[in-house]
């Protein structure tokens, strides 16, 4: 690679490159929003970054109803359903030998060994360990009550 940046070990094949890395030494970054304040040394990562403005989300699940605007974010949701049917449970507490499918699963369940309950109701001082603790407990403040099986609601 006949490029080389003078002030770290970095080398290119091509000069293009290699100015595009000297901007990381020289905080440079030319291609600005229109619509806020962000700022950034390459030309693809302002065109990521106007799909938050435009909404646009190129890369859709073929399964369920997701879009996303990185292939990347996109190939890690696929993983959720690979795993739904698979059963795969690749993430363990080394507590207990619980598994899950999915990391926050896993950093829920942790919360039984700390007790910390991170999940605070808004409209009183409820704390809650898990999200679906939370959101039952939120139905208590509205006229939203869940239907249990086998039991008369009123008319």
């Amino acid at each position: 690679k006949p490029y080389a940046c003078h002030s770290c070990d970095y080398r290119a094949a091509h000069l293009a490159r290699l100015r595009t890395h000297l901007m990381t030494h020289t905080g440079d970054k030319p291609y600005a929003c229109d619509s806020c304040d962000y700022r950034t040394g390459k030309r693809c990562h302002l065109e990521r970054h106007m799909m938050t403005h435009s909404g646009e989300k190129p890369y859709a699940c073929n399964i369920c109803d997701y879009r996303a605007t990185q292939a990347g974010n996109l190939r890690v949701h696929m993983r959720t359903h690979t795993r739904t049917h698979s059963g795969e449970k690749p993430y363990a507490c080394d507590s207990c030998g619980y598994r899950a499918k999915q990391l926050r699963y896993l950093k829920d369940h942790m919360r039984t060994h700390t007790g910390g309950k991170p999940y605070s109701c808004n409209s009183c001082d409820y704390r809650a360990g898990s999200r679906s603790d939370l959101n039952k407990h939120m139905r208590t403040h509205t006229v939203e009550k869940p239907h249990i099986s086998g039991q008369e609601l009123p008319c």
